[in-house]
């Protein structure tokens, strides 16, 4: 399985900063995306339903919350990576 991941952040955000921390350990790539960059919440909003970082999206799958309510998802969608 080779999805994207893209992971909206917001700066100076500690659960942002735990969820790439968690993807660089596994030697997941991903693509960063600044909440606060103009139309970048807009983006989050109208595809994810949300505009609160983090947001980790892989492939079809989508995550929010912070880094301890995503952690479990995020181990079942990286299993095997």
């Amino acid at each position: 399985m080779n999805a994207n991941v893209i992971v909206y952040i917001s700066p100076g955000c500690p659960d942002c900063a735990a969820v790439k921390h968690y993807l660089r350990e596994r030697g997941i790539p991903f693509e960063e995306r600044d909440i606060t960059a103009p139309g970048v919440a807009d983006e989050a909003k109208s595809r994810y339903g949300v505009r609160v970082a983090p947001i980790t999206v892989i492939g079809a799958s989508f995550f929010y919350g912070t880094f301890a309510q995503q952690r479990p998802q995020l181990d079942r969608a990286l299993a095997g990576r």
